[in-house]
């Protein structure tokens, strides 16, 4: 039997940012910054038509919808979050479960997979993004992330303070990097999730999880200004030596 290809891919953005003001809708090289998730969205979609996918944009900021809004050549559905779900304890999963429950009441669709793309990681590419997808199709875990290789390993040259100085964090003393386990680090950018695991409102560590690697494109946490300039660095030289990072962007003036 064939497989169904029903995927919800979904983009989740407050109102405001505590560390960088507006961050959701910021400028990032001449471009507003969810446009950059939303062109690698819809040139996955282009390249992949067998592919039934539907985006929604859940968030409580006007000037985030009016931006999904201006855009001539890509439509997405708009839920306006409750303010229940806009708390800053609020998970991230509680949003998505949310989107997946009111798109599958317009939709006569039941959605076999749930791709949620974090607006402030500009840095994939469509590659990436068909690498998770497949990666959960082929898959029987319940997530599936994207990380990057980790720059430091807690078994080699992590250390923590204690009351009697600094100790390893963890694991026994080891002569090289080598000999340490392989560990990686979450970039926070890609998670597909099975519909069924994310409706049991559990943290993801609690379902079987797999990964799919990205490239170390120095991801920053966008959490100060400095942060945000460092990235758009990083974008320029990526956007000049490599064509897959390039086209996400030239594809946004097609949107447009």
């Amino acid at each position: 039997m064939k497989a169904k290809n029903d995927i919800l891919f979904t983009i989740c953005g407050r109102a405001g940012s505590k560390g960088i003001k507006n961050k959701n809708v910021k400028e990032f090289l001449g471009y507003p910054l969810p446009f950059y998730t939303v062109s690698a969205i819809d040139l996955y979609k282009k390249q992949n038509p067998e592919i039934n996918g539907s985006v929604v944009l859940n968030t409580d900021s006007r000037e985030l919808i009016s931006l999904f809004e201006s855009l001539t050549n890509f439509k997405a559905d708009i839920i306006e979050r409750d303010p229940s779900l806009g708390l800053d304890a609020t998970p991230k999963n509680k949003v998505i479960q949310n989107c997946l429950d009111i798109m599958e009441k317009r939709k006569p669709i039941k959605y076999n997979m749930v791709v949620d793309l974090d607006i402030t990681s500009p840095l994939r590419t469509v590659a990436d993004i068909s690498n998770l997808i497949r990666k959960k199709m082929d898959s029987d875990a319940d997530i599936v992330f994207s990380v990057t290789d980790s720059r430091r390993n807690p078994y080699f040259n992590m250390v923590r303070k204690t009351e009697n100085g600094y100790e390893k964090i963890l694991g026994p003393t080891l002569n090289c990097r080598q000999e340490a386990p392989e560990v990686f680090d979450m970039n926070a950018s890609m998670y597909a999730y099975s519909p069924e695991f994310l409706r049991r409102d559990k943290d993801i560590f609690e379902g079987k999880c797999d990964i799919i690697k990205m490239m170390d494109t120095a991801v920053l946490d966008l959490d100060h200004d400095n942060d945000f300039e460092l990235m758009q660095v990083i974008a320029e030289y990526l956007f000049c030596k490599y064509t897959e990072f390039k086209a996400v962007r030239d594809n946004i003036e097609i949107l447009l």
